[in-house]
């Protein structure tokens, strides 16, 4: 069985509390020098925290004497807040390195582990690339093995997109190859994904550099399935 996706609190108090905690521990894990987490993209740990600053504000208000429209702007920031908080958790939070101990540590449920084994994936996952635009690259991942639409397995249960550019070490990225990778294992950021399709959007500075990508599957545990090949491409 999967984590309950109700986890998020119903009451307002118990809501900010979750989400404070929340945003606090990822900044936590993501911050410093030398970051425990590598693999969450700054522009979305940003989107988090804009998202709780807007409901801090919008809270704060409706704590004191308020109008119907403070209601109603509370309420927005926390419709937005909670959809942020779902995808955030879904895309970066359910899978290693983020441990079952970092979980309860943000409330956020486990999942239930009583069920059918599910076995390790054994396909090697591999994309074409293409390239929509200007600093835009998107793999398109190529279908699923048999395996994979096996219901009863469920090993195949996503692909993880390891990549790193090649370059020195930017405000936006500290984490940069020095030389081609030797397999996925040296590409230092990685992303998840059950789409078909994944688009990178690079910043301008980072125009006419290489890239490198690697591909595995994951199943439902976050148990890893054999590296694909190596795939290069310079930044449009």
């Amino acid at each position: 069985m999967s984590a309950k996706k109700n986890y998020i609190p119903s009451r307002d108090a118990d809501f900010d509390t979750f989400f404070k905690n929340l945003y606090q521990y990822v900044g936590e894990r993501t911050g410093g020098n030398v970051p425990q987490w590598t693999f969450i993209p700054g522009t979305a740990t940003s989107e988090l925290n804009d998202a709780y600053s807007l409901w801090e504000t919008a809270y704060a208000a409706v704590k004191m004497p308020h109008t119907s429209v403070e209601t109603l702007a509370k309420n927005e920031a926390r419709e937005a807040g909670e959809k942020v908080i779902r995808s955030f958790v879904n895309q970066y939070l359910r899978f290693p390195p983020v441990t079952d101990e970092d979980r309860l540590a943000m409330d956020i449920p486990n999942r239930d582990t009583s069920h059918t084994p599910v076995p390790p994936p054994t396909s090697q996952a591999e994309a074409d690339i293409l390239f929509p635009g200007i600093h835009l690259i998107e793999l398109k991942i190529k279908p699923y093995s048999e395996l994979a639409h096996n219901a009863a397995s469920k090993s195949d249960h996503g692909v993880r997109v390891y990549f790193g550019v090649v370059g020195d070490a930017t405000a936006a990225d500290k984490f940069r190859l020095a030389a081609p990778p030797a397999s996925g294992d040296d590409l230092p950021h990685s992303v998840f994904t059950r789409k078909q399709k994944y688009q990178f959007d690079f910043p301008e500075e980072d125009r006419g550099k290489t890239v490198y990508f690697c591909l595995r599957y994951e199943n439902s545990k976050g148990e890893s399935g054999p590296w694909g090949p190596i795939l290069r491409a310079n930044i449009p």
